[in-house]
This record gives C-alpha cells, structure tokens and sequence, in this order.
C-alpha cells in the first residue's frame, strides 16, 4: 500500500486532521502568552461578579473565629453594595454610580443614613484584582440615594470597595467587581518584602512586622531628600491612611493612626499605626499621606507570619 493510499484512510485523515489541529492550537497559546490576556465585557451581572473567583454574598476568607474580612462580600448584615453597571469604559474620569441599601431593602438616600468617619459618609477604594491603580475617592450624595465619581481605569477586573459606617448600624466595607473591557497588560504579582517606596521625591520606610491574626504595630516614617519631613498635614482627619489588601482575595482592611498622629496642623516623620491582618499571606499596602497640598499613595509590599486565621 503506497503512503498516499494509507493518508486516503479514514482513520489516518482523523488522525492527521487531530494532530494539525493540536499545531494551531499550540501557535495560539504562543500568541496569547506573547500579546496577554483580554478581558471582554461580561454578558450578565452574574457572570461579572464571577470573575473574582467567588461568589459574592458567600462568605469567603473566614479567620478561625468565623470572622470574615472587609471587602470580601457585597451584602453584609442586611447592607448592599450595588454599581449602576457591572461594566465601565476605560481612560481617565470614568463615571461610577452606586448605592447602598439597608436591611428594609430600600436605599439609604439621605446622608442621615451615614455616619461621619474621618469627615467623611463614605470612603471609595478602587484597585485592580492585580493590585495594581489603586484609588481613594469620596463620591457625592445625589437626592436618588447614587453616590457618584470619577475614576481612571485601565482593562480588567476592579474591586470597587464601600467604607462606611451606618447611622445607628454597623462599620462595613462592601465590595463587588467592575469589569473594563481590553487588552491586560502583563503585571508582576506581589513580590518579595518591599519596605521602602518612593513617590514624587518622598521616601516612605515601613518598619514592623504583620503576624496574621494579631494587632502588629507599624511606623512609616516619611523623608525628602534625606531629611525628616515634619510638616505633613492632616488628610481626613489625620496624617495618614493605610489600607492593607490580602493578594488573591483582596480582603481589606483600612487602618488610622494612632490617637498621637490626629493632633496638631502639622506631624511627621513617622505615623504609627496598629494594624490587624485577618490571616498569614501576602499583603500590599497603601499609605495615603499630605504634604505641600497634595495627597500621595506609597506602596508596600509584606508577608504576614504567624498560623491565626485562614490562609
């Protein structure tokens, strides 16, 4: 039987047309890991809230306590966080609109429904599920009840994160997904300790260790060009704001200083915090400080020890 008569078998074509195929699939992949990943605009609200990895009004994350971590869940003790879409344009100034409403179901639509914390009702933190464009804003109450901003966004996957304090209620952080559609580019996951961060001519060292489960005290002394930087000012009520994330998850958790770093109209070099991981595992945080009118955001990366808590 010659070669081509053993190709004109039917099994033979299977087989051939099998293994062509396993070629094209193979150069895709190539492709895919050379161009990165694209994120499409989801079809449904279920299928955005997907992409986290979660369900997201199961609790996910408990300590050993059962205690679950902030951020982890979009309804909480009858509180829900809603977005006005489950998808967002990317570029700069992007509109977001959401509410939240209350164990009665109706949305709290005054801002008698919220506390005042840290002179403000709510606090928005907006990051990609990578950790990456993280943003601290504080939306306007409009008569509809829909807290409204701007953000910058680029392609993927933001957790959209509510900080608030209910009037005679519970302090919560509600969290849900935001999905802009794009092509995402490569970004290096949570690495090595990184005490130290440096943002437009400030350095901030980071000194202390997290332990998962425990309070860990912290100091974060800010320098310029070497020299103590003593004239920080006050940003919501004190000289610093720390939020820590927990790399996978993205369980939250925002922290102030202490009593000491509140006073005066001027502090520095260090803010001293005491921080209270939910579990081990790898952490980045965020330093919001003020200095000459601006409000800078230095970055930190550190692992919590210690066996409390879920990892």
């Amino acid at each position: 039987m010659s070669a081509r008569d053993r190709l004109d078998r039917p099994a033979v074509r299977v087989g051939a047309f099998a293994v062509g195929l396993l070629a094209v699939f193979a150069l895709a992949l190539g492709a895919g890991s050379l161009w990165g990943p694209t994120v499409a605009a989801p079809d449904s609200d279920d299928e955005a809230m997907a992409h986290g990895g979660m369900a997201e009004d199961e609790p996910a994350g408990h300590d050993e306590g059962g205690h679950v971590p902030g951020g982890l869940m979009r309804s909480q003790d009858g509180y829900s966080l809603d977005l006005a879409s489950a998808t967002a344009d990317r570029g700069r100034d992007v509109p977001l609109a959401l509410t939240i409403s209350g164990p009665d179901g109706h949305v709290l639509d005054t801002e008698a429904g919220y506390a005042v914390e840290h002179d403000k009702r709510l606090h928005l933190i907006v990051v990609r599920r990578d950790l990456t464009g993280f943003q601290h804003v504080h939306p306007e109450l409009g008569d509809d009840g829909r807290w409204t901003t701007a953000v910058d966004l680029a392609p993927g996957t933001w957790r959209v994160f509510a900080d608030f304090t209910a009037a005679d209620g519970p302090a919560l952080t509600l969290g849900t997904d935001l999905t802009v559609p794009g092509r995402v580019p490569d970004v290096q996951p949570v690495g090595d300790d990184a005490s130290t961060s440096s943002v437009d001519g400030y350095d901030v060292t980071l000194d202390g260790e997290l332990e998962g489960g425990a309070a860990s005290d912290l100091t974060l002394t800010v320098t310029r060009g070497g020299r103590p930087v003593t004239d920080l000012q006050p940003y919501l009520g004190a000289f610093g704001h720390l939020v820590a994330l927990r790399e996978g998850d993205l369980a939250y958790l925002h922290v102030h200083p202490h009593e000491e770093a509140h006073a005066g109209d001027r502090g520095g070099p260090a803010i001293d915090f005491t921080a209270e991981v939910p579990s081990a595992g790898r952490y980045r945080l965020f330093l919001d400080f003020k200095a000459g009118g601006v409000v800078r955001t230095a970055t930190f990366d550190l692992a919590a020890g210690g066996d409390r808590g879920h990892d």
